[in-house]
């Protein structure tokens, strides 16, 4: 198939806090169109303020699908998303619409449009109740190590603390008895993308995304950040999704005593600034991207980019 016989889809990546969620709902106005939010917090109803999870005034009118899709002590998996993704884009398709794809999570990106295969692997409970046993016999260090054994390939890309990726990727390569990473073959892209990016930094431009994230931050706290980790916490304890998100993960350990208030405020700013670090060396790898200015691009050019 030509490309120009694919479907068309518009890819707004970045890290957090770069301003993905304005631009997208800008061009979906353009398009007169919807939007695909591809952010693994923003499925989870419930979290709102820490997830920068957009308003009703954020949104503009424009419809946005895959936010608030299941409870917190849910599972969603990534071929969930791609699966939910792949029939909105298909019904928006079929009214002669260009979805726009707007995120962070790369990969959702990935296994979405990039067309890579995602290994469908049932939970094992067993193997999961094991490994997170040895996590808290030997600490996060001994899964990263199995991992590095199991597919040292995933592994280097993988952050060693991040234990709900690394669980469910050692459980991946038991099942499946090769590494993840062999399991996760890219096809022939089924869409014609326009990738376009936000952040791709350096220098002074760093400091002005770490500054934005520093005051978003700030604007998270005083919108009731402390009160909804309290919430969420007394209601559903520290189950995964809630301990290994930025934002409530600082206050658990707050709420517990491990921390002062001004050191969670200190560790949320900080452990965000890694998190946008990694996703930025994620869109890296994609060499498509388009990568904008983040103080100073003008959606006069990229509308005509759209009109291609």
């Amino acid at each position: 198939m030509k490309p120009e016989n694919k479907p068309k889809v518009i890819a707004v990546a970045g890290p957090t806090a770069s301003g993905k969620t304005a631009l997208a709902v800008e061009i979906a106005k353009y398009l007169d169109t919807e939007i695909i939010s591809a952010d693994s917090r923003q499925i989870f109803k419930e979290f709102d303020i820490a997830t920068a999870k957009p308003t009703q005034q954020e949104m503009q009118g424009i419809k946005h699908h895959l936010i608030d899709v299941v409870n917190p002590d849910e599972e969603f998996t990534v071929a969930d998303f791609s699966d939910s993704a792949s029939k909105v884009m298909e019904k928006l398709f079929k009214q002669n619409k260009i979805p726009v794809v707007a995120g962070g999570t790369g990969l959702y990106f990935r296994i979405l449009l990039e067309n890579y295969d995602m290994p469908r692997v049932s939970p094992n409970k067993e193997l999961r109740e094991e490994l997170k046993n040895l996590e808290k016999e030997r600490g996060a260090e001994a899964l990263y190590n199995m991992l590095k054994e199991l597919d040292p390939v995933l592994a280097e890309k993988m952050h060693p603390n991040n234990t709900v990726k690394i669980i469910r990727a050692i459980e991946v390569c038991k099942t499946l008895n090769i590494p993840m990473s062999q399991a996760q073959k890219k096809k022939a892209p089924l869409y014609d993308i326009i990738w376009l990016g936000l952040g791709h930094l350096n220098g002074a431009d760093r400091q002005f995304l770490y500054d934005r994230i520093d005051k978003r931050v700030d604007i998270m706290l005083e919108n009731g950040l402390e009160k909804e980790a309290e919430n969420l916490y007394k209601k559903y304890g520290k189950i995964s999704s809630l301990v290994n998100t930025i934002g409530y993960q600082e206050f658990i350990e707050y709420f517990d005593g491990n921390y002062t208030f001004e050191e969670t405020v200190s560790k949320i700013k900080q452990n965000t600034r890694r998190y946008a670090k990694r996703q930025l060396t994620w869109f890296r790898q994609n060499q498509e991207i388009n990568w904008l200015d983040m103080k100073d691009y003008s959606l006069e050019k990229i509308f005509s980019l759209l009109n291609y």
